[in-house]
């Protein structure tokens, strides 16, 4: 059976570098420490001793005593005296052929002193660290000058090694407890940072952290949806190629707010909500986009375990624009249908009316009502076609007109054009005209004044200059409310039913298309709503010179 390499995480590897480097660290402090302390140790030791030696050799009552017969019956209890007040090792005065009058150890009286001189013989005072009678030691040696400047003696004043270390080592457990404590600080500062590692990488290696983000730059990149992540401060901090493709933005850009992006206002305050959204439309410039957005949590946090701060939210996009526009083409050819229902149900009325008229031996009044029906239906689509010399486009105002006259809604088409789509894309003209008409169809048929038979008016024309089609749709309709209309080209605005892709996008839809194409759209009030749209003449814009 094959194991799995146990898994070593980033926290225990930092804190493991961190207790290492904290110990090297506080070990090398405290070994500079102890040599230092022990200079000092030594450096006070070699101070102590000079003072001591150049107090010997200055005091007028051992200048005296050096000249007498036995120095060492009057200098040695002086020198022991003076060992035990200034806790030095050993004081002793020597004649300047190093034989020694006074010692710590009487037996040692008489005998050479061990030690460097020529110095102190010469007049100047001497120190040095030399291994004597009483072991290693740092000592002192001061001539003795008589009245008359000769040097009649030598006095020498030291302390033992032992004395210094014994000196020195409790500087050193001193040192040792402040390293130990900022070891054990260290250690517990390494403990903590890495515990809040631990938590935010969710246990894993640096290589493990390197593949996962590895597989998610592949996967952000490879999806086939847009995927937006905003902080908590409101900035876009990472978005795949199609994220920036439908939101109009450079991909692999830098991190920016989402108040600085170009995308609708609603579509903002939901990037920047805390809560959860499915399914939200949304129509852009150029697309139509249905949103799912739902805060970020913490890897080891669960939904259900109380109130968690999230670190984000996490927004993906789905284009939707070919389907709706799809969607409006079926639309189209049902309202075809619809309408060739009506006129299929309303020639078959007129064909019983005539067949009646027949039975009862009126021929004259048959003839004139099928005349009469055949003049009317024949005057509106005479005015439709050489109005509007394209196929799609009279298709859909027959229709319409066939719908307002099922609905009771009178339909007034007026064209100042030359016949033809004056350039525009059919598809784009069916969405203007086609969204407009119905809109303005339901608010004729819901309710008009007392004694006003409900109509719709649908102008094509020119505008100043010949540069720009206008098309006016309005009708006898209650109007809008002054508040609702801030949001009429809004998101699943309708003053019906609504659903996700059926009412409330066709005027967010009008003004998409109409913003692509260049133009404007302006809602105004006169008995009913009036819409009217101005779109830049293709053949303008084409022939429009370019910038020098």
């Amino acid at each position: 059976m094959i194991q799995r390499r146990r898994r070593i995480s980033i926290a225990a590897r930092l804190f493991a570098v961190q207790a290492v480097f904290v110990i090297v660290a506080v070990g090398l402090a405290v070994a500079l420490l102890a040599v230092d302390a022990r200079g000092r140790a030594t450096s006070d030791a070699s101070a102590r001793s000079m003072v001591v030696a150049q107090a010997v050799a200055h005091n007028p009552f051992v200048i005296d005593a050096v000249e007498k017969p036995d120095p060492s019956a009057v200098l040695q209890p002086y020198a022991v005296t003076l060992m035990n007040d200034t806790d030095v090792d050993f004081i002793t005065v020597m004649a300047p052929d190093r034989t020694r009058y006074t010692h710590r150890d009487p037996a040692q009286i008489g005998k050479k002193f061990l030690g460097t001189i020529d110095p102190a013989l010469a007049g100047q005072p001497v120190s040095e660290t030399y291994t004597g009678t009483l072991g290693p030691s740092v000592r002192a040696v001061v001539p003795i000058v008589s009245a008359d400047g000769r040097v009649v003696a030598l006095a020498a004043a030291g302390i033992t090694l032992s004395q210094v270390d014994a000196a020195f080592w409790p500087r050193v457990y001193l040192l040792l407890g402040a390293g130990a404590a900022m070891i054990a600080i260290g250690a517990i500062v390494s403990g903590l940072f890495s515990r809040y590692l631990r938590r935010v990488t969710a246990g894993r290696g640096a290589e493990e952290l390197g593949q996962v983000f590895a597989y998610y730059e592949s996967v952000l990149h490879s999806v086939r949806e847009g995927l937006v992540l905003v902080d908590n401060r409101g900035v876009l901090v990472l978005y795949n190629d199609h994220a920036a493709d439908l939101l109009g933005l450079e991909a692999g850009g830098p991190a920016r707010p989402v108040d600085d992006l170009d995308i609708p206002e609603a579509l903002k305050a939901l990037l920047l909500a805390p809560d959860e959204a499915r399914d939200e439309v949304f129509v852009t410039r150029d697309h139509v986009l249905v949103v799912n957005h739902q805060p970020a949590l913490p890897a080891n946090s669960s939904r259900g375990a109380g109130r968690i701060r999230p670190l984000g939210t996490v927004t993906t996009l789905r284009d939707r624009t070919e389907l709706l526009r799809v969607t409006g083409e079926l639309e189209s050819m049902r309202t075809m249908s619809n309408a060739l229902r009506s006129q299929t149900h309303e020639f078959a009325n007129r064909l019983h009316t005539i067949a009646s008229l027949l039975e009862l031996g009126r021929s004259d009044e048959a003839l004139k009502f099928a005349a009469d029906e055949l003049n009317l239906s024949q005057r509106l689509a005479d005015r439709v076609l050489v109005s509007i010399d394209e196929p799609v486009i009279a298709a859909l105002m027959l229709g319409k007109a066939a719908q307002a006259r099922e609905r009771g809604v009178a339909l007034n088409l007026e064209t100042h054009l030359n016949p033809g789509t004056q350039g525009f894309e059919p598809a784009d003209m069916v969405t203007i005209l086609g969204n407009l008409v119905d809109n303005a169809l339901d608010a004729a048929a819901s309710g008009t004044a007392e004694g006003t038979e409900p109509w719709v008016e649908v102008y094509l024309g020119l505008g100043d200059g010949e540069d720009d089609l206008v098309v006016q749709v309005s009708d006898s309709g209650p109007g809008i409310d002054t508040d609702a209309r801030e949001r009429v080209f809004g998101r699943g605005f309708s003053t019906k039913q609504t659903d996700a892709f059926g009412r409330g996008l066709g005027l967010s839809l009008v003004r998409q298309t109409v913003a692509r194409l260049g133009g404007t759209i302006e809602l105004s009030e006169h008995v009913g709503a009036v819409f009217t749209v101005m779109v830049p003449m293709p053949s303008k814009v084409d022939s429009t010179p370019e910038p020098a």
